[in-house]
């Protein structure tokens, strides 16, 4: 009877979405392929919500090269075109660095449009998109983004003005500090030497010649920066998978999806922490990669992308066809939806000192709830 009632829990559909898994998730960390040279792969996204300045800029397009970890660090206006970026982007980047191979970046607006796939087709560039709310992908720009801001605050707090003034020192700092990935600055690995500056990060007093004895040639430090790399990357992946464990699906698998609480969002009839923590099993159509796969979504959820990486995914226990699918719920992108009455019950009159207020009493889905209009 024991094994029985466990087998019966375990099948329970209620508790297979509220409840967590307390194992780690699943999923072990995939590296992205070594570059080969200088600015032949590069990762970008944008930093926004800063205060607006005088020239009406109120963001920060970084864009990151992931062999030299070198950056640039571009002011824009949130609301630019996706023309401008592709001017922008042949001004400040292009002019000095060629066309990469592959750009590496999250699913913004600015590339996923058509025009900027076009122009990046255009140039001989493959544009990579993340996994859907998954930015551990595109982690080189997120850091790179973390230690900008936190150069910025103190810049905008101590010197006062306008933040862009701020951001070419900035840029120049970054790109001459030491980077433990590559054992270098990222302006010495680009450019095979140390940038002149009044402060470095090697030892005061410390002077090198220039000569042949000295210079690394380019292939010899190309060579040295990709040993590195490898070495960095492993150091990390054995890191990040201490608390993740290895875990694989079939095709024709049914899947629950993991949904994280917004606050103020109604999500499913539930609203904040009282939210399913998952959603209504999927079947898998199609794996992509090692730890990504593509889900059969209902048409209420056809704005949403329908690959996610493994860690959002659950695997059912139990008969899938047995579960209530969610009809007429109208879920839009943000996997969320308005509840709508279904009957009015009841309306009263209420008196009160100094007015009167109607009341009305509706069926919401299923479950009533007594409201004054």
């Amino acid at each position: 009877m024991k094994r029985d009632i466990a087998d019966f829990v375990a099948r329970c559909s209620n508790c297979q979405q509220v409840k967590d898994e307390n194992q780690g998730p699943g999923g072990l960390t995939q590296d992205i392929d070594t570059p080969t040279w200088k600015w032949e792969e590069i990762n970008m996204d944008f930093v926004v919500g800063l205060p607006r300045t005088c020239r009406q800029l109120d963001s920060i397009w970084v864009i990151v090269g992931r062999f030299t970890k070198s950056a640039h660090f571009l002011p824009i206006k949130v609301s630019y075109l996706a023309e401008y970026y592709a001017k922008l982007y042949i001004k400040e980047i292009v002019k000095l660095h060629g066309a990469p191979l592959s750009i590496i970046s999250d699913r913004g607006s600015q590339f996923t449009s058509h025009f900027w796939r076009s122009f990046q087709s255009g140039l001989g560039t493959k544009v990579k998109l993340s996994t859907t709310l998954h930015p551990q992908t595109d982690g080189q720009v997120e850091c790179t983004i973390q230690t900008l801001e936190v150069m910025l605050r103190p810049c905008f707090i101590d010197f006062k003005g306008n933040w862009d003034d701020h951001l070419p020192l900035i840029e120049f700092s970054d790109n001459n500090s030491y980077h433990s990935s590559i054992a270098m600055a990222p302006f010495e690995a680009l450019y095979g030497r140390r940038c002149r500056s009044p402060v470095g990060w090697f030892e005061v007093g410390q002077f090198a010649l220039l000569g042949p004895k000295v210079v690394y040639e380019a292939t010899e430090k190309v060579q040295l920066i990709r040993d590195r790399l490898k070495m960095a990357h492993s150091r990390q992946k054995s890191y990040a998978d201490n608390r993740k464990r290895d875990l694989e699906f079939e095709v024709g698998d049914w899947v629950y999806l993991k949904i994280s609480p917004m606050k103020g969002v109604m999500r499913f009839g539930k609203k904040g922490k009282l939210s399913p923590r998952y959603v209504r099993p999927y079947e898998i159509f199609k794996r992509v990669g090692k730890v990504a796969y593509e889900l059969k979504l209902p048409i209420e959820l056809s704005p949403v992308l329908p690959v996610f990486h493994i860690s959002m995914l659950k695997k059912c226990i139990g008969d899938p066809v047995s579960i209530l699918p969610l009809q007429g719920l109208g879920v839009n992108e943000s996997l969320s939806y308005e509840e709508v009455p279904v009957e009015i019950l009841d309306r009263q009159l209420k008196k009160l000192r100094n007015k009167d207020v109607a009341s009305i009493k509706v069926l919401w889905r299923n479950h009533l709830v007594e409201g004054a209009t």
